[in-house]
């Protein structure tokens, strides 16, 4: 869990350091062929980059996600049977005896 949380913690940094440097690069001139640029160019052009930057982030945080061995997360067995149990007792019309279930109907 804790390397879910890592990776969770390090791709939403960069979704904010990386649209923050890539303004501030254009804005400031630190980047080749941004003094070139006229001023509507220069905020388009850094805003646009700094947008494609976070989708970047973000795909490659799904693809770390997807690449997750789907055996390395069991769930606990108890609230498998229990929600199983549920569904069964709701798809055959038998009463529940849940509160939950009946304070809501």
């Amino acid at each position: 869990m804790a390397g879910v949380m890592q990776k969770l913690l390090v791709a939403s940094m960069f979704m904010w350091i990386l649209p923050v440097v890539i303004l501030y690069g254009f804005n400031n001139d630190l980047l080749p062929g941004s003094t070139t640029l006229s001023p509507h160019s220069l905020t388009l052009v850094s805003g646009f980059l700094a947008v494609v930057s976070v989708n970047v982030v973000i795909v490659f945080y799904i693809c770390l996600a997807l690449k997750e061995p789907a055996d390395k997360h069991k769930p606990d067995a108890s609230f498998v049977a229990e929600a199983k149990d549920s569904v069964k007792k709701l798809t055959s019309g038998v009463p529940s005896t849940d509160t939950a279930l009946k304070k809501q109907e």
